[in-house]
């Protein structure tokens, strides 16, 4: 029998990372590249260049594959119906992704199904966000619905114009529509992983914290430390029933906020964003959990029995590597191996300020010491500490 193709849209560190469970499960891994040296192509032989955009370059990755799925969000519909008139299936569908690339339209579907979220708003004039900053204590979040990720199409404003600039670009047609958000005074961001099959079959991971820094993710600690069971629970509910209620097949990384119940009783969660494909704060399921977002992620769109979700350890911490003053990160690895816990992965990039170079894993049973130790092996990935003999960090 010929082994299944899944197609991938999407060069980048996501598509790369599949390329190893894709091997172990004996998939054939065909991906859609931007450039000859991205990410992913350098970890996948089948790895055709070509944009997101281009009907064309898309209708030819999915020749006979099995399957179409992404590592990014940004692919427009009218590619994806071309897609599925070919027969092919789009996991997760048209009908789903949108409300990952649309983020007006995700907060109206998740308001219809009862999912909590922080009080938004669409608006398209000054006085429409003027009105809200009065009503919402006179800050607010302002979003663009397409194209914002990693801090970028996000703004916190006083006055509307500090974003008169989208207002304008959004009547004129030549930018997205903006969104408006409350200020949500969080405790902490967490995340819930959700993995979910054309069958309905749906799995979900220990929900974890997410420690942002000028909008990026930069660590994220499994499970989320002290995180009382009734609001464990409250977002693992969440979680399923976007999945459910979008009718999301593949990986589901749904954002919240931490927040206190005015009532006093046990912290309350609010819908931050959505991912449909697997996610940074997924990452460390890939040496702490049974089975991880990548393979899950290949299992779920082939409809194949999804894996076990259990820690391998009481508590894994996930760092990322943002930027670094080495040439290439990779000359630390001496040092940094001499850890023998300390799990690299690099992603093949060239270095950028605060570009995403890769991340580290540790696990192991004391929180703090796990900690320290992914924090010290990602300095000496950026080339800011020097290694002692003991293999700790100086």
């Amino acid at each position: 029998m010929t082994p299944p193709t899944v197609a991938v849209v999407g060069g980048g560190q996501l598509a790369r990372m599949m390329a190893g469970p894709a091997t172990a499960l004996g998939l054939r891994l065909r991906v859609l590249v931007e450039a000859p040296g991205s990410s992913a192509a350098q970890a996948v032989a089948d790895g055709p260049v070509g944009a997101a955009a281009d009907v064309a370059a898309v209708t030819a990755l999915v020749d006979g594959a099995d399957v179409l799925t992404f590592e990014h969000e940004h692919v427009p519909g009218d590619v994806l119906d071309a897609v599925a008139a070919r027969g092919v299936p789009v996991r997760p569908g048209p009908h789903a992704l949108l409300h990952a690339q649309d983020k007006v339209v995700m907060r109206e579907r998740l308001t219809a199904l009862g999912v909590p979220c922080p009080r938004w708003s669409p608006v398209s004039t000054g006085e429409e966000l003027a009105a809200f900053l009065a009503e919402a204590g006179g800050r607010a979040v302002v979003k663009t619905a397409r194209g914002g990720y990693d801090g970028k199409g996000v703004r916190v404003v006083r006055d509307a114009n500090e974003v008169a600039d989208w207002l304008d670009a959004a009547a004129a047609g030549t930018g997205p529509r903006l969104l408006v958000e409350e200020l949500v005074p969080f405790r902490r961001e967490l995340a819930a992983l959700v993995a979910r099959a054309p069958s309905g079959e749906v799995v979900t991971w220990p929900v974890v914290e997410s420690v942002q820094r000028d909008g990026v993710c930069a660590e994220v600690v499994a499970p989320a430390p002290g995180l009382d069971p009734a609001t464990e629970a409250a977002a693992v509910e969440v979680a399923c029933r976007v999945a459910e209620g979008l009718d999301v097949t593949g990986v589901l990384a749904v954002e919240m906020f931490e927040v206190d119940d005015p009532d006093g009783g046990a912290p309350r969660v609010l819908v931050n964003e959505l991912a449909m494909r697997p996610h940074n704060s997924g990452h460390w399921t890939i040496d702490g959990a049974v089975t991880s977002q990548f393979e899950q992620h290949l299992r779920a769109v082939l409809d194949l029995p999804l894996g076990g979700t259990e820690p391998r350890a009481p508590w894994t911490v996930m760092v990322n590597l943002l930027g670094s003053a080495l040439d290439d990160p990779a000359q630390a690895l001496p040092a940094v191996l001499a850890d023998p816990g300390v799990k690299v992965h690099l992603y093949g990039k060239d270095v950028r300020p605060g570009r995403k170079l890769g991340h580290v894993n540790v696990s192991g049973h004391d929180l703090e010491d796990v900690r320290a130790r992914a924090r010290a092996a990602v300095a000496l990935l950026r080339g800011e500490t020097s290694a002692t003999h003991d293999g700790g960090t100086a």
